[in-house]
């Protein structure tokens, strides 16, 4: 696999298109959209290029959200709303049967190391020269809101597992029966974290898709699922974690996650100590 040079955010979803342009505050004090935040991570990992897949009609609004992260910003509008992966596809020809990373943009990544989450991910697919999703693990309350994986531990390796299998959003029951995964705790599975690196077959993949399916759409999902039957595709567990700002409390949980791990943490717990007790005397 050649150096990842490209990037694709997706932000044309019906629920999803206004979450880029909200804003909060940096660990350094500073307010920036979330969009921003994505978009600074993606250009600290090493990538040259950036194209945002939107709803029609909404493209000043994401420039203005952008900033000046990226000066060369590829906007392209999803014109029919067929769904997740047929937005990726509107990507093609940017990409030019290039690998890229991809994220989504109602997740903000949080690092736990010097390395932004991108990056780490970047390196596992550089090194094994397939494709790559960064996986979290989930309770199982939880995955009802995320892509969920079956895999096996890849030896000699911590947090890295060769994808044998994926559903989209499984019940508990679904996912005790079939998304067991070795070293997982009773009751958590391995959840999409939102962002993977992508070779052209997954592009051949949803072109298949799209021929097959109707006028409601299809998924990345069901693409990766039957990528990882031919072909190797691995999952990797990040020295992160992914805020999901498009959940009920997403936005505040976000921010909380970044305020406590920033220079404004004691402010930050002053306050929560003393709303806590008001709210209990």
């Amino acid at each position: 696999m050649s150096k990842i040079r490209k990037a694709v955010i997706t932000a044309a979803g019906e629920h999803h298109s206004q979450l880029p342009l909200q804003t909060v505050v940096g660990g350094d004090g500073l307010v920036r959209t979330a969009l921003q935040m994505t978009l600074e991570q993606i250009r600290d990992s090493g990538i040259d290029e950036v194209a945002l897949v939107i709803c029609p009609g909404m493209r000043d609004s994401f420039v203005a959200a952008a900033g000046s992260a990226f000066t060369d910003l590829t906007i392209i509008e999803q014109h029919e709303p067929r769904g997740y992966g047929d937005a990726i596809l509107r990507a093609e020809e940017f990409l030019a049967r290039e690998s890229f990373l991809h994220l989504v943009s109602d997740h903000l990544y949080l690092t736990a190391s010097n390395r932004p989450c991108a990056r780490q991910l970047i390196d596992v697919a550089e090194q094994h020269n397939c494709c790559a999703s960064a996986v979290q693990s989930t309770r199982e309350n939880e995955i009802g809101n995320f892509g969920t994986i079956s895999g096996m531990p890849v030896a000699r390796e911590t947090n890295l597992y060769e994808l044998t299998g994926i559903i989209e959003k499984p019940t508990p029951t679904i996912a005790e029966q079939q998304l067991v995964v070795a070293g997982q705790r009773a009751g958590h599975y391995l959840c999409f974290f939102g962002m993977h690196v992508l070779t052209p077959s997954v592009l051949d993949q949803l072109r298949r898709s799209r021929d097959e399916s109707d006028d409601s759409g299809f998924n990345l999902t069901d693409a990766l699922n039957a990528l990882c039957q031919s072909e190797r595709c691995l999952a990797s567990i990040l020295d992160g974690t992914r805020c999901n700002i498009g959940q009920k409390y997403g936005l505040l949980l976000a921010q909380l996650a970044i305020s406590l791990g920033g220079q404004d943490r004691d402010y930050v717990l002053g306050e929560m100590i003393a709303l806590l007790a008001a709210k209990t005397a």
